[in-house]
C-alpha cells in the first residue's frame, strides 16, 4: 500500500521536475494539449501507476541508447518494456510530446527528460534505520553507485550497534533520527527496522523533514498528507503469486 499527496497541474516543465513530481490516483482529468515542448497533460493529478513504470523507461531506454540505438519508434520501446506502444504514448503525453512521425523518439534525449522529471538529475541524500542483516545489506547493494541516491546516515535502536564503523559511516543511536534528518535536509528514509518499531522510526523521520519513505517492514505505516510511503515485502509480494499458480 502506498500514501502519497502533492500539488497538480503544471504550466511548464520545470513544474512538472519541481513542484508536480507527486502523483496521485484520484480525480485524473482527460484534457491533453498540442504545443511541441510543453506539457501536454492540463487536467488533474498523473496517475501513480504512470509515474511508477517512468523509472523502468529510463533505465531502457539508457540501455538502448548505450548499445547504440540513438532512437527507437514507440511500437520497439514497447516490445521491449512489456507494454503496449498505445500505453508509452499515453504515459509521456502527459509531459510532453517527444516523438516525431517517422523518427521515433531520440533514446538518449527522453531518457535524459525522463529522469529529469523523476528528480533523477541531482543526487539524493538517504537516511537509512536498522542494520539488522537486511539494514546492512541494502547498505552494501551496489546498485546505488549508479544511482541517483546516497545512503549518508545510519541509525539503529540496540546500544551494540551505535557508534559501529560500516563503510565510512558510523551507526548513530535512533534518539538522533529526528535532529540528524533536520541538520542534514534529509528528505528521503529507509525503514528497515522491526514492525514493531517501523512507525515510531517513521514519525521520527517525518519530524525531521522526510517526505519520501521506502518502507520494508511488514507493516502498513501511517503517515500525514505530503509524505510518500513504498511498501516493499517480500512475502506478501510472493502470497500474490501463488494465487496463479493453481494446485501446482
Amino acid at each position: 500500500m502506498d500514501s502519497s499527496s502533492g500539488s497538480s497541474g503544471a504550466t511548464g516543465m520545470e513544474e512538472f521536475s519541481v513542484e508536480n513530481r507527486r502523483a496521485h490516483v484520484n480525480g485524473v482529468d482527460e484534457a491533453f494539449g498540442d504545443e511541441p515542448g510543453q506539457p501536454s497533460y492540463t487536467g488533474g493529478p498523473i496517475p501513480d501507476i504512470v509515474i511508477r513504470r517512468l523509472p523502468v523507461y529510463v533505465r531502457t531506454l539508457r540501455d538502448l541508447s548505450g548499445h547504440g540505438a540513438a532512437s527507437i519508434s514507440s511500437d520497439e520501446l514497447a516490445k521491449h518494456i512489456g507494454v503496449t506502444a498505445a500505453q508509452i504514448r499515453r504515459d509521456l503525453s502527459y509531459f510532453g510530446r517527444f516523438g516525431k512521425q517517422g523518427k521515433g523518439y531520440d533514446t538518449a534525449y527522453l531518457a535524459d527528460t525522463i529522469a529529469g522529471i523523476l528528480g533523477l538529475d541531482r543526487q539524493w541524500d538517504v537516511a537509512l534505520a536498522g542494520l539488522g542483516n537486511l539494514g546492512r545489506a541494502i547498505v552494501r547493494y551496489r546498485g546505488f553507485a549508479r544511482s541517483s541516491f546516497n545512503i549518508v546516515v545510519l541509525f539503529d535502536h540496540f546500544a551494540e550497534r551505535v557508534g559501529e564503523e560500516i563503510g565510512d559511516l558510523t551507526v548513530l543511536s535512533d534518539n538522533e533520527i529526528t535532529p540528524v534528518i533536520r541538520d542534514r535536509g534529509i528528505s528521503i528514509g529507509i525503514v528497515a527496522v522491526p514492525a514493531a518499531e517501523a512507525q515510531r522510526v517513521t514519525d521520527q523521520m517525518v519530524a525531521g523533514g522526510v517526505q519520501a519513505i521506502l518502507n520494508y517492514a511488514p507493516v502498513v505505516l501511517k503517515v500525514p498528507p505530503g509524505v510518500t510511503v513504498r511498501e516493499i515485502d517480500p512475502v506478501s509480494a510472493l502470497q500474490s503469486m501463488t494465487y496463479y499458480l493453481g494446485d501446482g
